[in-house]
């Protein structure tokens, strides 16, 4: 049988004992860091006083999982097989869904227990009245996927909820404020750890904060939808936005009723 088992996203008190139990019980732990997961037994043991007997640990990450997926079989779920990531759910801006998707294919019996969550987390506490949200993950570093991601999330109409990385924090943020300086951002850094903190403002706003922070941490950012009830999105609203020409193409397209491709090769022309 496969497990799959959250693990803290900072405070250690927030494992349950669920989750104590199957790793207790584990006799084979797929890992995204085994260095991470045997250092979080450690600190469960003393915390605890548990003695956890599992010596199989074995690496499972983004990397890796395809050729570990080709190595497995139906035989070796006859035991109790755990999965952890790092820190969170498996499955969400995580690997493990392969795992689950091979337990599917095989008619294996598997389990997610429920646990800690950054993204779900966030979403409660940002106080955004929405009952749906859209989660994007990270953007790309750079470059033109990056671009037309945030150009998506921009334009979400359905609560969109991002991870980031302190390195780049300021970089989206001020993306952010070029699309929409008005727009109000809800920001999270360190959720459940000692230095947890939280902002909401206009993106202006935390632009003008933040270039002057010394950003750590890891974030997560909501950001509010966008409303245009009672409001008549025109073509130069949309030719005015500072994202993709093929966004901007199917924007119109959907406005007009014109071919994408067209509308695109017009922009190419104009380049």
């Amino acid at each position: 049988m496969l497990t799959l088992v959250p693990t803290p996203i900072g405070n250690l008190e927030d494992i349950s004992k669920r989750a104590i139990n199957a790793l207790l019980e584990a006799e084979l732990i797929f890992c995204e860091d085994t260095r991470v997961t045997k250092k979080l037994l450690q600190l469960l043991s003393q915390r605890e006083n548990l003695e956890f007997n599992c010596n199989d640990f074995k690496s499972f990450h983004s990397h890796n999982e395809k050729q570990v997926l080709k190595t497995l079989t139906k035989e070796d779920f006859e035991k109790n097989v755990v999965y952890v990531s790092d820190a969170g759910m498996p499955c969400v801006s995580d690997p493990g869904a392969s795992l689950v998707q091979y337990c599917i294919e095989n008619d294996l019996t598997y389990d997610v227990i429920p646990g800690a969550n950054a993204v779900l987390t966030a979403f409660a506490m940002s106080g955004f009245e929405h009952t749906e949200f859209t989660f994007f993950g990270f953007l790309a570093h750079k470059g033109k996927e990056r671009k037309e991601k945030l150009a998506q999330v921009m334009e979400s109409s359905i609560l969109p909820i991002l991870y980031e990385s302190p390195h780049r924090l300021l970089k989206t943020i001020e993306e952010i404020k070029n699309i929409d300086e008005n727009r109000t951002v809800f920001l999270a850094k360190e959720i459940t750890k000692l230095h947890q903190k939280t902002y909401k403002n206009k993106a202006s706003n935390l632009f003008e904060i933040f270039k002057k922070e010394n950003i750590r941490g890891e974030w997560v950012i909501v950001i509010e939808p966008t409303n245009f009830e009672g409001q008549q999105l025109t073509l130069s609203d949309i030719e005015s936005l500072d994202i993709a020409p093929k966004v901007k193409a199917k924007l119109i397209a959907k406005m007009t009723g014109k071919n994408v491709k067209e509308i695109y090769q017009q922009y190419l022309d104009k380049i």
